[in-house]
């Protein structure tokens, strides 16, 4: 869910007469109240943080990410104390903050019933208003380890000394110190529960304005399908009770919008269990709305330059072990085929194809900026548990560029692509933007040249500047071979979609010995730009069916208009109507069954047509139709000519 912008943050160094006093008594001092924990010297710390003279204390205000953030992980202590409570001999995983909520993991004797979930949050309700404290103390591993004999999980992470688990969740050590921290939950002096955790947490339990638990699900430990299973139960928790509400009315949206309720209702696609989970099938209809966005980015990328290419879907392993894409990637590829003495791979990306067209032949100087494009199918090995509709498959076609460019053309080259990429997704309907910038740390992942990162992140940053939008930092989630942005786009209920992203690649380059041929006769190194407009035509589909609420703009509507004939009688007329509206390039469809004419108008509405053209005996008479509109307003004995030009021109509009 989106937010309004919070003021800025107030800061406060502590004074010699404050040394000694917590990070919450110095904030208070300054009259602030709003503040989930404090950042003290850069760093996230509970509001009973010791501090010292010449700290300075920053406010978290509730609403905060960070603030949201801690707010949630308390909440998810406070269901993990509950469960408990109620199911002693549950085992415990771990129970982080994730976007918009929290969850915890559990081992429980018998699964959580949906009877059970609701018991669990009446629980949680006693404990939050027990105004129970969140007391964080530093534990030797051995005192970790008695202390915890019972929680087999906990003793896991107490040996991974810190490391995230799989799915980056929470970890359990403090990062700078190497502590292992216990917060207990104290209701006076007595110990109600305790967790192994890093912290920090909010003062008390009745500091969680409001949440719900909405869910549960199955979840191996860690993330790997090789460790137990365990019963995962999902909650949401705000900084107010009016954020809640908005937050479960806006769920409620999006499960209307549900683009995999939509997909099967507007009968666009299906996942048919014959072909294997992620492998999308497109229906006549999605198949109009997928050739109509692959059309319009064809002549968009030909009006900019781009030359088309095509690759096939498999090939040899040298290619990737030369790009290094194995073995960065080799858990998210599908297994090796042996052939004819080698070991061949469904292609998970186009890049090292696009590589070889550019080295095919000598290449000058003149020649560059190349740009080469491709709606190129790649295959990836996504889990079971991550495969979601057309947003997270396994088989995908990205309209995928790559340019080829010298280093002084860099600059301009980022700025014109990232123009093109915000003006395309315009077009599409997507217009409240805000950029991410993914940068290396210090992972042992990232290849290259620190100097060359530094002026691939230099060069995006100043592109990422002259935009005018919100810039996001990503420390540490570039491609292994260089920093990227990434378009974040929010859709029309506020949720925000991870869109285009754009990489600049000196490393591949490299790797395959690209060169040109300079103005003085030198052979130069090429630098690479990667990106992908929609990403995937997969995942932007459902995007936008969910965007649009399956109603799309009469240009992208698979169904442009439906005829609607009275009686049977008019079934010829509306047809010869038909015809002249497919002379214009409209997908029309007449309604000739037997129903009557209100369900053939509801069927369309249903359908969400954008026009419907009725005719009867008046209408025929006068060589005219009822045009009726998907909101329900309708013109009547509207000429044929006119109700042809209307829809005609609607699609103009972005045709």
């Amino acid at each position: 869910m989106s937010s309004p912008a919070l003021p800025a943050a107030v800061t406060v160094t502590v004074t010699a007469e404050q040394a000694g006093t917590t990070a919450g008594e110095v904030l208070r001092a300054a009259g602030i109240t709003d503040s989930a924990v404090a950042r003290v010297a850069g760093r996230l710390r509970d509001l009973a943080h010791v501090v010292d003279e010449g700290d300075v204390v920053e406010q978290v205000p509730y609403a905060s990410a960070d603030g949201r953030a801690v707010l949630r992980h308390s909440s998810a202590h406070v269901l993990a104390q509950a469960v408990q409570d109620l199911f002693p001999g549950t085992r415990l995983g771990i129970g982080p903050p994730i976007a918009d909520g929290f969850y915890y993991d559990f081992l429980p004797e018998r699964p959580f019933t949906p009877q059970d979930v609701t018991a669990i949050e009446q629980r949680m309700t006693q404990i939050v208003r027990q105004r129970q404290r969140f007391s964080r103390r530093v534990v030797s591993e051995g005192d970790a380890r008695e202390e915890l004999a019972d929680e087999p999980f906990k003793l896991e992470l107490i040996d991974l000394k810190g490391g995230a688990d799989a799915e980056g969740a929470d970890v359990e050590v403090d990062p700078s110190a190497a502590e292992l921290s216990i917060y207990d939950n104290l209701a006076g002096e007595d110990l109600m529960w305790k967790d192994l955790c890093r912290g920090p947490h909010l003062p008390t339990t009745r500091d969680i304005p409001a949440f719900a638990l909405m869910r549960t699900a199955a979840a191996y430990w860690r993330g790997s399908e090789k460790n137990p299973q365990l019963q995962r139960i999902y909650g949401t928790a705000w900084e107010s009770k009016s954020a809640l509400k908005t937050h479960l009315t806006m769920l409620e949206e999006a499960e209307k919008r549900d683009h995999r309720r939509l997909g099967a209702e507007l009968d666009l696609f299906s996942f048919p269990d014959e072909i294997g989970s992620g492998l999308a099938v497109f229906h006549p209809k999605g198949g109009a709305v997928r050739r109509v966005m692959e059309d319009y980015s064809r002549r968009r990328h030909e009006q900019a330059g781009y030359s088309f290419v095509n690759s096939p879907h498999i090939t040899k392993e040298d290619l990737f072990l030369t790009s290094g894409h194995l073995p960065y990637y080799a858990d998210t590829m599908f297994p090796p085929i042996p052939f004819e003495g080698a070991d061949y791979y469904l292609k998970p990306m186009n890049c090292p194809f696009h590589i070889l067209v550019f080295k095919s032949r000598g290449r000058s100087y003149r020649e560059l900026p190349q740009r080469f494009f491709e709606f190129g199918t790649v295959y990836r090995y996504e889990k079971s548990g991550v495969v979601h509709g057309l947003t997270r498959v396994r088989g995908l076609t990205m309209d995928d560029a790559h340019i080829f460019c010298t280093q002084e053309q860099l600059a301009a080259e980022l700025s014109d692509v990232l123009a093109f990429v915000l003006g395309l997704l315009r077009d599409f309907g997507l217009t409240d933007f805000f950029l991410e910038l993914s940068t290396r740390d210090d992972s042992a992942k990232f290849v290259g040249k620190p100097e060359q990162w530094e002026q691939a992140t230099a060069a995006l940053q100043a592109a990422a500047d002259s935009s005018g939008l919100e810039l996001v930092a990503d420390p540490g989630g570039a491609a292994f071979y260089g920093p990227k942005i990434s378009v974040q786009a929010r859709d029309a209920i506020g949720r925000t979609w991870q869109m285009s992203t754009i990489q600049v690649d000196f490393n591949l380059p490299e790797r395959f010995e690209l060169t040109y041929q300079a103005a003085d006769g030198s052979r130069q190194r090429p630098v690479m730009l990667h990106h992908a407009l929609f990403g995937s035509i997969e995942r932007f589909f459902g995007v936008l069916l969910e965007h649009y609420a399956g109603a799309f703009p009469a240009w992208l509507a698979p169904v442009q208009v439906v005829g609607i004939p009275i009686t049977s009688e008019h079934d010829g007329y509306v047809q010869d109507v038909a015809v002249r509206l497919r002379k214009h390039g409209i997908r029309v469809e007449v309604d000739s069954s037997e129903d009557r004419m209100q369900k053939k108008i509801r069927n369309a509405q249903k359908s969400k047509v954008p026009f419907m053209l009725l005719a009867g005996d008046e209408d025929a008479g006068k060589g005219a139709v009822s045009f009726r509109y998907r909101d329900g307003t309708q013109e009547n004995g509207v000429p044929v000519d006119e109700a042809v030009a209307k829809v005609v021109a609607a699609v103009e509009q972005r045709r």
